[in-house]
């Protein structure tokens, strides 16, 4: 039996597996569930070695890394399969047609929180190693397998954990399956992530909350202070005010920016999708331009004050607020975050501190669809999916690409098989079985593909 034949037959277990992973509430963020992270990380270096490889969990205080591999393929390439076992939290619960931890299958889509994002994309390449392994008894390449559990707080720890690991991750090229088509029935390979700056800003004023009746006109607003801070921090044409932010921006190539414009992007439907008139945003781009190519400052929320139900007259004495740029080749984290946290004491009213706390760096990433890795998943894709991919950037971060393509020189294969509308991190996250499925064929196809590559050095 060849092994896409066994995926097939095997559909409907491999189902049941992904369900049992789903299961476990593996919620990063929250120190309640450290131990379903535990548990989600014991239940992955399980099954792999269920699946013959040599498997261990790398130990930490709260977010384990699971490693496997399997190196019985001498002379052939070794391929670094990425993916993440958190999820993020599911709030707010009411939203959930079905429980976010009990995944429920409704047409052809299974809903759960970590469905699509990205417990469905790491089981499809332990379904398809799998598939080789009880067919053909072993791999047509050297397979490597880090699986991390905190890729929701920005993965802190794996971007120092690569570069001190370069022997134990080396790798021809990294296979990244954590993203999405560009429209149903429309596969794509992902050229390009944005980097990432995710900042807290803290301002302090007085020592300690004030009657508004008694200060009011005569002391600090910590929250009236965040509120001109973030609205001076971008201008009215939607441009970011940080001094030579746009400095180091490398735009697009002529090539890439005529490749999106052939794309079947609908405007209109785009919107009808958000719920909204129009798209705001820097003057001057699409789009698509906006989303993939062109850098921008968020903010995520702001907490201070007083917020519960009737009045209280207070100055709140302090606010937090959480903001985050992405970021374009050539823009370094490091100095983004130091023009920034200049910008914002600059921009702090009298009588009023600022600090500022760096939550999570990441580079910038693009990938040439020319590298040998990339062209063998195409051709694995129009194999499988019957049309080749279309060439895209994501608009997102995956911190550790960046660590595999300048720690490991490993050209990253950003292969993801969700659709735009499973609704990452929001309610009712889905992922579409049909692509699940197929995900596990096209994996199948990629490994044989790279076996008759040969290794680099």
């Amino acid at each position: 039996m060849d092994p896409r034949t066994y995926a097939r037959e095997q559909r409907s277990r491999f189902l049941e597996d992904l369900q049992s992973l789903i299961r476990i509430p593996s919620v990063s963020t929250l120190p309640e569930h450290y131990a379903d992270l535990r548990r989600a990380a014991q239940w992955l270096e399980q099954r792999l070695r269920d699946l013959g490889l040599r498997a261990w969990i790398i130990e930490s205080d709260s977010h384990p890394i699971v490693y496997g591999e399997w190196m019985g393929a001498p002379g052939r390439p070794t391929l670094l399969c990425y993916g993440h076992y958190d999820v993020q939290p599911p709030d707010p619960l009411d939203e959930w047609q079905s429980p976010p931890f009990e995944p429920t299958v409704r047409g052809d889509s299974l809903y759960a929180r970590g469905a699509s994002d990205d417990k469905g994309q790491l089981m499809i390449q332990l379904c398809a190693v799998e598939s080789w392994l009880r067919t053909a008894g072993r791999l047509p390449v050297n397979v490597k397998l880090f699986i991390e559990g905190a890729e929701a707080l920005g993965s802190p720890r794996i971007t120092g954990f690569i570069p001190k690991n370069k022997r134990l991750l080396k790798a021809d090229a990294a296979l990244v399956c954590d993203g999405m088509f560009f429209a149903p029935e429309v596969p794509a390979l992902v050229t390009g992530l944005r980097g990432l700056v995710y900042a807290e800003v803290e301002a302090h004023g007085a020592s300690h909350d004030l009657h508004s009746g008694q200060y009011g006109g005569a002391a600090p607003n910590a929250l009236e202070a965040l509120a001109r801070i973030i609205a001076s921090l971008r201008d009215r044409r939607g441009r970011v005010t940080i001094p030579r932010f746009y400095a180091a921006v490398r735009p697009p190539s002529p090539m890439e920016r005529e490749a999106w414009e052939r794309l079947p992007f609908d405007e209109q439907a785009y919107l009808t999708e958000l719920g909204i008139d129009l798209a705001p945003g820097e003057e001057g781009y699409g789009i698509l331009e906006r989303r993939w190519a062109r850098p921008t400052l968020e903010v995520h929320g702001i907490v201070g004050g007083f917020i519960g139900p009737g009045p209280k007259t207070v100055i709140p004495a302090k606010g937090v607020a959480k903001i985050s740029m992405r970021l374009v080749p050539d823009q370094k984290p490091k100095a983004v975050l130091r023009a920034f946290t200049r910008k914002v004491q600059r921009l702090a009213p009298p009588g009023v501190r600022t600090e500022v706390r760096a939550l999570s760096l990441a580079d910038p990433v693009v990938v040439a669809p020319e590298e040998p890795a990339v062209r063998v998943a195409a051709r694995a894709i129009e194999e499988v999916f019957g049309r080749g991919p279309v060439y895209m950037r994501e608009g997102g971060s995956v911190p550790v690409v960046a660590e595999f393509i300048n720690a490991l020189r490993a050209p990253a294969v950003l292969m993801g098989f969700g659709l735009p509308d499973d609704r990452l991190h929001a309610p009712n996250e889905k992922f579409h079985l049909p692509n699940f499925y197929r995900g596990i064929d096209a994996v199948i196809r990629f490994l044989e593909l790279l076996g008759e590559q040969a290794p680099s050095g």
